[in-house]
């Protein structure tokens, strides 16, 4: 393991070997597994269990009760809400060992996960979206999307600050919007696309 400006509470256990960047901070009861990668500046809060092999990146903030399961990888700058729920395995048999049929879920950049959200295995979360508390994600999500209910579907579009934009869900418009914040995107179906910001 890295110990380099990494704070692990005593009550917390690291296996080796493992990478944890400078300036991650992991808390009470959690347990973080052999092999795991995790970046720079995470937070990981208390009782979070990451299993072996997992992949996070750096600025990654994971609340309370969280289980990463191996195969789940978290880009840069994601966000973990409170007893929100990964899986690895569709069709999963106490009695049946599936260890080779991991899925893999990818939760790309910027991406936050409200409280209580299940994500089933084997999708992708796009950059930049939004999964609303309680969701039932079981397809992918378009970037800067925003989907919540059971089975969550996309409901709006969200700026990478987290301010909601005015896009409609209309699976055939093209759109134009921008943000506050001065952010500018245009939509051409389900795929919303940031434009690069002018210079004066």
């Amino acid at each position: 393991m890295s110990h380099k400006d990494v704070f692990v509470h005593e009550s917390s256990y690291v296996d080796d070997p493992c990478s944890i960047g400078a300036g991650t901070r992991i808390w009470h009861f959690s347990h973080i597994m052999q092999n795991c990668e995790i970046g720079e500046g995470c937070n990981i809060g208390q009782n979070v269990v990451v299993s072996p092999n997992c992949i996070i990146g750096n600025n990654v903030k994971i609340q309370n009760n969280v289980s990463v399961y191996t195969g789940v990888v978290l880009e840069d700058d994601v966000f973990c809400g409170p007893s929100m729920v990964f899986t690895n395995v569709i069709n999963p048999r106490s009695h049946v060992e599936r260890k080779d049929e991991y899925k893999r879920t990818l939760v790309r950049k910027g991406a936050s996960i409200g409280a209580n959200a299940t994500i089933v295995c084997g999708i992708t979360l796009g950059r930049y979206a939004f999964v609303g508390a309680g969701a039932v994600v079981t397809r992918d999500v378009p970037d800067f999307g925003v989907v919540y209910g059971s089975p969550a579907r996309v409901r709006s579009w969200v700026c990478n600050c987290g301010l909601g934009l005015s896009l409609s869900a209309d699976p055939d418009s093209s759109e134009t919007a921008s943000c506050t914040c001065g952010a500018s995107y245009t939509k051409r179906g389900y795929a919303v696309i940031e434009q690069d910001k002018k210079t004066a």
